[in-house]
């Protein structure tokens, strides 16, 4: 009664445990009840059926025996959930069980079948219950080996298991000396078995025993040679028990031997195809980009050497060029315009989406034997054996190609490729002779007109040129020096006044960085500091502007130079709007130097809002919480529209120069300079003019309804020094005057 009570309850936990602890799959646990409720059937009709004769003498043994399946598929049913099944485990076990099963047959079933007086079927049976057994713990042991820990109810689950071989192994012990059924104390194995499966079921981490991380584990781990060797002795334990027994045991044992030879030989085989399938899969690891399957930056390598191998020298001359017509091999370096728009706009998924649509195009716009690989984030290369018109064709086939829209998530986007195109024959411009060609040069070469094509414009490409090797050598140059530069604190400041139109009155200055290297002299910002987005060094820069900025600002004020409502402006690039940490830092330095946030503008480009990510949108908004104020630069050069500028936090504008310039003259400038001021106005927008250069200008700003303005006219950017000296001394500027328009700004 207690073994049928606590039965009952083990079933009812293994049907109840996959809703109660949101186990997936679910399928193995009403498995593992319905063997529960099969073991409870065969072992209520045993000590009935033991004393039947015929049939229903195997009564219970009907429901038992199925009970061992239906808790066998339990168990396959997790390893596969966990993908353990694998080929060499799977011999491993069975190697195992050949041995258990020569063991079992030959001491507990044979002995048990020769006995008189009943059918043999049950006796035999009743040998190899723990033959079922061992396969059972085989299949648990191996959820052992797919993860770390050894969770409460695996434990539990583990202990259940042993405990019904415990107890079916005792069955069989008596079962050999003739008898069938034990005493009480003997199904005591079978009741404690019930209650460890049961609360396996129950406790919260059976969900594990499908979720749990594999691990590796070596082929012939020593974990699994403790299980295995020992199987592997049994036959040899087994010979001199069978010495002098008869035919049917010395064929038990020759079969058990020949099936675990054969075995061996399938698991040796099997260990040679697994460490040859794992060695081209490293291989295959080591030279292809994981995301795209497209070939790495090594078989590149490998391949454009190749490549170069098969072409025939140049001619002798040095510096010749092989003809246009001949072929030659050409590389191609394609850079996507845009894909970090998309990455920040809609996830790293939606850009391995489309970085894999891009690869899927490239294959099937790059006819064979033509190599397409991935090299970087969003760089893909393609060499290929050709002359130059081919090349130029596949090209613009590519660009075609690669232009076509993209469905990204919800959204629909369009990508361009910039394209260097570098090649070992005469093209735009002649090449070094391929005898002095590399696989890295080639690569380097191509890069290099790549991001010429880029700085033409997106959606370009470009051809290399060998003057671009003096460009990129000098671009070095000056990136090193830049580095010194900002180390060794060679960077100044410039300011120019900013003014107000009608009275002349001082109102703010502009911040410019300037750098005169020791050893070129001065260098132009619009040289310097693209090279300092590239390489990253504008952040550092950037940081150091605006301290030094707000050090000048601060000595002003400390001297009573300057009044409350007096502003600066400073400079911010696009790389330093998507630093998430900018607002942070901007709010330290303000607290740092003492100096009020409406002290201080900052000047943004258009394209931050044309292409500004999500990281830029909240980085602008927690600037404009701050309290400082920010305006767009060069206004009206770029993409100027009216939802751009009511969409982002911004508090003013400035005219371009280019606009300016015509004030006077050109009509049409006169006109945009207009719109400008009513749209502003209408967003309550502040308007500032850069460039003014003459009273005309002047006039015509101030007639337009501008009443801000800087420039030439008033004062080339000066030292913090000059700047103190000749507006901050003066309450009012002089009158308005060109004496000073010279220098640049």
């Amino acid at each position: 009664m207690p073994f049928a009570v606590m039965a009952l309850a083990a079933v009812a936990a293994m049907l109840a445990a996959p809703r109660l602890h949101h186990a997936s799959p679910q399928h193995p646990w009403y498995l593992l009840g319905a063997a529960g409720a099969a073991f409870l059937v065969g072992a209520l009709l045993r000590p009935w059926s033991v004393e039947r004769t015929g049939w229903q003498a195997l009564l219970g043994d009907a429901f038992t025996v199925p009970g061992y399946l239906l808790m066998a598929l339990s168990l396959v049913g997790l390893l596969v959930a966990r993908g353990s099944l694998q080929r060499h485990a799977i011999i491993d076990g069975l190697i195992v069980c050949v041995g258990a099963a020569l063991a079992t047959t030959l001491l507990l079933a044979l002995p048990a079948a020769s006995i008189d007086g009943r059918p043999p079927v049950v006796s035999v049976l009743a040998g190899l219950y723990p033959l079922f057994d061992v396969v059972l713990v085989l299949l648990l042991v191996s959820l052992a080996f797919t993860t770390t820990g050894r969770r409460p109810a695996y434990v539990l689950l583990l202990s259940g298991i042993l405990l019904l071989l415990a107890g079916d192994l005792v069955y069989a012990i008596i079962g050999a000396a003739g008898h069938l059924t034990g005493g009480r104390i003997i199904d005591v194995p079978f009741l404690l078995s019930c209650t460890a499966i049961g609360a396996a079921a129950l406790h919260p981490s059976v969900a594990d025993l499908t979720r749990a991380t594999a691990v590796p584990v070596q082929t012939w781990s020593v974990r699994r040679l403790l299980v295995i060797v020992p199987a592997m002795l049994v036959p040899f334990a087994l010979i001199p028990l069978v010495a002098h027994e008869g035919g049917a045991e010395r064929l038990v044992l020759a079969g058990g031997g020949v099936a675990m030879v054969a075995l061996l030989v399938g698991r040796a085989v099997a260990a040679v195809r697994d460490y040859a399938a794992a060695q081209l899969k490293s291989e295959h690891q080591a030279t292809h980009d994981p995301l795209t399957g497209l070939p790495n930056r090594l078989m590149l390598a490998r391949e454009i050497s190749r490549l170069l191998s098969t072409v025939p020298p140049p001619p002798s001359t040095s510096g010749a060029a092989r003809a246009v017509g001949e072929p030659a091999v050409w590389v191609l370096f394609l850079d996507l315009d845009g894909f970090k728009l998309v990455n920040d706009s809609w996830g790293h998924e939606a850009g391995d989406h489309l970085l894999v649509e891009v690869a899927r195009r490239l294959r099937d716009t790059v006819p064979e034997p033509a190599m397409v690989a991935r090299v970087g984030g969003d760089e893909f290369v393609v060499a290929r054996l050709g002359t130059r018109d081919e090349t130029v064709t596949l090209v613009e086939r590519i660009m075609e190609r690669l232009s076509a829209p993209v469905q990204v998530i919800s959204a629909e986007v369009v990508i361009t490729p910039s394209i260097g195109v570098v090649g070992t024959t005469a093209g735009m411009a002649p090449v070094p002779a391929v005898a002095a060609v590399t696989a890295e040069a080639l690569m380097r070469d191509a890069d290099t007109a790549m991001y010429r094509a880029k700085s033409d414009g997106r959606g370009r490409w470009t051809e290399f040129d060998a003057s671009m090797h003096e460009r990129v050598r000098e671009r070095v140059e000056i990136e090193l020096a830049l580095r010194q530069s900002l180390a060794t604190g060679q960077l100044r400041l410039a300011f120019q006044p900013i003014v107000e139109l009608t009275s002349g009155e001082l109102v703010g200055a502009e911040a410019l960085i300037r750098w005169s290297d020791p050893v070129r002299g001065p260098i132009s910002p619009a040289v310097f500091i693209p090279i300092a987005e590239d390489s990253g060094l504008i952040a550092a820069i950037g940081r150091w502007v605006l301290d030094e900025t707000l050090r000048q600002v601060a000595a002003w004020r400390a001297e009573d130079l300057v009044g409350p409502d007096f502003w600066v402006s400073v400079n911010v690039s696009p790389r330093q709007l998507r630093d998430p940490t900018l607002p942070g830092k901007v709010s330290e330095a303000l607290e740092r130097w003492e100096v009020p946030h409406t002290s201080v503008v900052l000047e943004i480009t258009e394209s931050v809002m044309i292409d500004a990510s999500t990281v830029t949108d909240q980085v602008l908004f927690d600037l404009r919480r701050l309290g400082v104020k920010m305006v767009v630069d060069d206004f009206g050069t770029g993409f100027s529209a009216l939802g751009y500028l009511r969409r982002h936090p911004v508090t003013g504008v400035k005219i371009d120069r280019s606009f300016v310039d015509g004030l006077g003259t050109d009509a049409e400038d006169e006109e945009i300079v207009r719109a400008v001021v009513a749209m502003s106005t209408a967003l309550k927008l502040t308007v500032v003019a850069e460039g003014v250069e003459t009273p005309t200008q002047q006039d015509v700003l101030s007639t337009l309804g501008v009443t801000v303005g800087q420039g030439h006219l008033w004062s080339a950017p000066v030292s913090a020094e000059e700047f103190t000296e000749r507006w901050l001394a003066l309450a009012v500027l002089p009158e308005k005057t060109t004496q000073d328009a010279a220098g640049s700004s």
